[in-house]
């Protein structure tokens, strides 16, 4: 079988979108399946050096739908040489070019009787870009509106002579709500495995330590994703600033407790580290102020960027727990790998792995609100060490019955098969 990824961008910075087809080639070859992804990214990309498949880089999409005129021409001329085509992603060129290829290339097979090719079947992966929270975010008004008349004018058009492709029961549930008519082929949930991490070496805690000198001797918890309001990176510093002044807090005022210079610094509490892509946006910055204006978080908290390699595996080897208090999460990359370290998440109820999550006792679960955070942070903090070391446990217990990559690729390819 011959498969064709269709992606705006493989930049790693860019998301998780790009992480989860990089691990459905891995485990979709080793099935004996032959993959290729056609992109929106400069030949010469040096995120994609060390990629083993074939990336056809078409050269950087322009504007805010990442147009290039060479996409629509390439899969004319090549979408017939594959069984199957995946788009992963929406509301972006790609996703309308691949329609179109198809409409043109069923058009020239019906037009020319000699012609006896056949189209490759048709899936399309949204990977959360059809949750309901994109219409509802206060500050997405006009994008929202812009979304409902796109969908009404072409994205429909592709969903509905699709079938789609689902990371869990959640973002199939979800996907329903906000736009009609919606009526895809069929859809189907396949799952989003992660590749196993590799086994701890000192090397991974030297490179993190390499940027995080100060916590040779102190325990942290991790926040690993890109520096944006859908994450909830704000809500996790105020709580974070809340329960260290005063754990048994249940209601406070979380811009006086950002700006006060009286905070009692409790030593018991670990450390936090936001990593990520972002700082250097609006909103990346103005976290990094909120920190700034508390001598306290300045002490406590960390910003070391977007960690890759062995840095990025020596902060999830390295750390107590995992938080990620989003507002919207299809699947959550970040939260599988670490639970493959054996560590606890603390995730909110909008992470739609959550239920799983719960089921298995491998994290604490809370809402997306202040008080939800603070539960979250106060919740792992009066675990038991014998609880805490249960959880870890349970963690690496649902990463290889739930999220492997062998488990998720067989699956994957069950449903593009039948």
């Amino acid at each position: 079988m011959k498969l064709l990824h269709v992606i705006a961008e493989m930049d790693p910075a860019m998301g998780g979108v790009c992480q989860a087809v990089r691990t459905l080639v891995l485990g979709l070859e080793k099935l004996g399946v032959h993959n290729e992804v056609v992109s929106l990214d400069a030949p010469d990309a040096e995120f994609l050096v060390n990629d083993t498949f074939t990336t056809h880089a078409l050269g950087p999409g322009k504007g805010p739908w990442f147009y290039n005129a060479q996409l629509l021409p390439w899969l004319k001329e090549n979408l017939a040489h594959f069984d199957v085509v995946v788009v992963h992603g929406l509301w972006l060129y790609h996703s309308y070019a691949v329609n179109k290829a198809l409409d043109y290339l069923q058009s020239k097979i019906q037009n020319t009787p000699a012609l006896t090719s056949v189209l490759p079947k048709l899936f399309v992966m949204p990977h959360g870009m059809l949750d309901p929270y994109f219409q509802r975010a206060a500050g997405r008004k006009m994008k929202a509106i812009r979304n409902w008349f796109y969908w009404k004018l072409i994205e429909n058009k592709l969903i509905n002579n699709a079938t789609l492709l689902f990371t869990c029961e959640e973002e199939l549930l979800l996907a329903k709500e906000p736009f009609k008519p919606y009526y895809p082929k069929n859809t189907v949930v396949v799952g989003l495995g992660v590749a196993q991490p590799p086994l701890y070496t000192d090397k991974m805690r030297e490179a993190f330590l390499a940027v995080c000198p100060e916590l040779k001797t102190q325990p942290y918890l991790l926040f690993l994703s890109r520096i944006n309001e859908k994450k909830g990176v704000d809500l996790l510093l105020k709580s974070y600033a809340s329960v260290t002044a005063d754990e048994f807090s249940n209601s406070v005022n979380s811009t006086s407790i950002i700006e006060s210079e009286s905070i009692s610094e409790d030593d018991s509490w670990p450390q936090l580290i936001v990593a990520g892509p972002g700082l250097n946006s609006d909103y990346g910055q103005t976290q990094k102020q909120l920190v700034a204006k508390s001598p306290q978080l300045q002490k406590q908290v960390a910003f070391p960027g977007m960690l890759t390699g062995d840095a990025k595996w020596g902060a999830f080897y390295g750390c107590e727990a995992f938080v990620l208090p989003s507002h919207q999460e299809n699947f959550g990359i970040a939260v599988v790998e670490a639970l493959a370290c054996g560590k606890p998440v603390l995730i909110s109820n909008q992470v739609n792995i959550w239920r799983e999550i719960a089921d298995a006792k491998s994290g604490l679960v809370a809402d997306d609100t202040l008080e939800g955070t603070n539960e979250l942070l106060l919740g792992w903090k009066r675990l038991s060490e014998e609880e805490k070391q249960s959880m870890r446990m349970q963690a690496c217990n649902i990463f290889s019955s739930k999220f492997s990559i062998d488990s998720s690729s067989e699956k994957f390819l069950s449903a593009i098969a039948n």
